[in-house]
Formats: C-alpha cells, sequence, structure tokens
C-alpha cells in the first residue's frame, strides 16, 4: 500500500471515529421526553409544573401533560402510556394495591399525607358571621346525616322542594363513594346530587355562595385554594373503615399521596427518578401555592417558580448540590 494509501484510510477512519462521536453526544443531549398525568384538578398540574421544571434544568427531562379522568390517566400510568403520575389518590383507586404488589407501576414516595376529602359547608352555616350580619340557619348540623333535616337550608335552584349537594366531578374514582353516601344516608330522598362538571365549576360555586354568604353543602378537598382562604367545615362520619369505605358508609380517610411512574419510565430516567422518590410536600405547601395562583392569576410554571424560589429549603432536600446549583442558576436566569 502506498504511502498516500495509508494516509487515506487513517484520515478516513478518524473521521468516522468522530462522526460516531458526535452523534452519540447528540443522542446523549436529546431531552428525555416525560408524560405527567393530568387527572382534572389543580394541585397535581402545579406538583406537574414543579417536577418537570427540575427536570428541565436538571435532568434533561422535557415534561408535557396529559389530561384524562382518573380511570383514564391511572390506565395509562399502568400501559406506559403515562410516564409519571405526581398525586395518586390512592385509596381511590380499589385496585391500587394490587396492582402495585403485581408491578405494573413503581410507586417512588409519599407527596403529601395530610390531606381531608369529603362534605363541606361554610361555617357560617352552623355559626353565623356577625361582622357579616349573618344568622346561623344549621346550628345543629355536625355529621353527614344530619343534612337530612336541612335539605331546606341547602334548597336546589331548580327545584326548590329539595335541596342540593354539589357532588363530586363525574370521571373521578370519588363520585362513585359520594352518590353511595348520599344513598346510604337516604339524602336522596330530600336532595339532587348535583354533578358541577368540572374543578373550576365546583370551585366557583362554593366561592360564589360564600361571597354573597349563602348555604351551600359541597363535596371538596384539601388542599385547594379554598381551604387556604375561606373558612369551611367538614361534616363528620362515620370513622374510616377500608370495606365499608368504597360503600359511602365512612369518612374519607387521609390517604397517602404517592407519587408513582410507569415501568418504562423507571429503566429510561433512574436519576430523575431519584429525585422525585425525595420529592416530599404538605396539604399547607400546596394550598399556599394554589393560593398564589389565585390571587396572581399565574400560570402553573410561573408557580412553580415561585414555589421554588420561597421554598429553597426543599430544593436542597430533593436534589444532591450540583443539581440544585442547577435549578437555582435556571430560577436567578
Amino acid at each position: 500500500m502506498s504511502r498516500k494509501s495509508i494516509l487515506f484510510t487513517l484520515t478516513l477512519a478518524v473521521a468516522i471515529f468522530l462522526s460516531a462521536c458526535s452523534g452519540q453526544a447528540s443522542n446523549e443531549s436529546k431531552p428525555v421526553k416525560a408524560v405527567f398525568a393530568d387527572a382534572g384538578w389543580d394541585s397535581i398540574r402545579f406538583h406537574n409544573a414543579v417536577a418537570a421544571y427540575i427536570g428541565e434544568a436538571a435532568y434533561n427531562i422535557r415534561g408535557e401533560d396529559i389530561p384524562g379522568t382518573t380511570p383514564i390517566t391511572y390506565n395509562g400510568l399502568i400501559a406506559g402510556d403515562v410516564d409519571v403520575y405526581m398525586e395518586v389518590w390512592t385509596d381511590n383507586l380499589p385496585t391500587y394495591k394490587a396492582d402495585l404488589e403485581a408491578g405494573k407501576f413503581k410507586e417512588l414516595g409519599i407527596n403529601f399525607d395530610d390531606n381531608k376529602q369529603g362534605l363541606y359547608v361554610p361555617r357560617y352555616v352552623i355559626e353565623g358571621d356577625a361582622s357579616r350580619g349573618i344568622k346561623p340557619v344549621a346550628p345543629d348540623l355536625k355529621t353527614v346525616a344530619d343534612l337530612k333535616n336541612y335539605s331546606h337550608v341547602f334548597a336546589d335552584p331548580d327545584d326548590p322542594s329539595k335541596g342540593r349537594i354539589y357532588g363530586a366531578i363525574s370521571g373521578w374514582s370519588i363520585d362513585e363513594v359520594m352518590r353511595k353516601k348520599v344513598q346510604y344516608y337516604t339524602l336522596d330522598k330530600d336532595y339532587i346530587y348535583f354533578d358541577p362538571g368540572s374543578e373550576s365549576a365546583s370551585i366557583a360555586s362554593i366561592s360564589a355562595a360564600y361571597e354573597k354568604g349563602r348555604p351551600i353543602v359541597s363535596y371538596h378537598w384539601d388542599p385547594t385554594w379554598l381551604t387556604g382562604k375561606l373558612d369551611l367545615v367538614l361534616l363528620e362520619d362515620a370513622p374510616y373503615d377500608s370495606e365499608l369505605y368504597q360503600q359511602g358508609r365512612t369518612e374519607c380517610p387521609s390517604m397517602n399521596i404517592t407519587i408513582a411512574v410507569s415501568n418504562e419510565f423507571y429503566e429510561k430516567a433512574p436519576e430523575y427518578c431519584e429525585f422525585l422518590s425525595k420529592y416530599r410536600t404538605s396539604s399547607a405547601l400546596t394550598a399556599e401555592a394554589l393560593a398564589y395562583i389565585e390571587d396572581h392569576n399565574a400560570s402553573m410554571k410561573e408557580a412553580a417558580e415561585w414555589f421554588l424560589k420561597e421554598h429553597d429549603e426543599l430544593i436542597a432536600q430533593w436534589l444532591p448540590e450540583d443539581k440544585a446549583e442547577l435549578v437555582r442558576s435556571k430560577l436567578n436566569k
């Protein structure tokens, strides 16, 4: 082989090697897509925004939300169509424990566990509010069962001969439980169970009634901006029993609101999943963020940025130092 041929061969080999290295670097820099479950309420959208912000800043993760009802998004998690579920309300899903034990997805940790849900009324309905000139209209109302005595107080606008209970949103797993609860306490004889249609409509109904000082009884949950800003009372119910709960016969439990990922995503993004396993908040922190969104008309991303700046201690708890600095650097741009 001539000297020129040898030189050409070596040059070609180097070019191929550099091209391969360049291609590998390009592949490594390509963001990993993460599909987050948007099951229809603001707190899960907020936590999606926080986790996606950190993913983009520190883990080369590109997050996007996929909307759907609880059953649809949960089944999507099992099928691998949903990668990350930031708020799994575990006791609202009858097959959750069995699915977890069967290895259909990975549970990474608990987002928060101090939540509440059930039927709420404004405190002024029971105690009145002298500062607003509101007299108590249901002074002996303490429990869900007591509602049978007050259907006239919560009169349905479309049929004043009956009361109205604003229920959970159709498609949410808790809706079936609440409908059974109304039937179990025979409230369906004197009340119309009203489906508000969406989280925003449900919140609008409660806030509008509260602003006008009118009676309302509605399914609601904590955390939301309403529970952070309004004085609402959760009606008492029978003590929680895991077997009777799904039949609507007991109070809703404070449950572990977990973070789960699909098996495929767990293998694809192990470092990011390690961060998610350390992600821990509370109902109070979440309600604080949701109140900020309400007060400032902020987007979920804007709320995530504000929240992370406001609670730098969480960044330190969730992330190793090098990743934490990447997040802080992005926040300070």
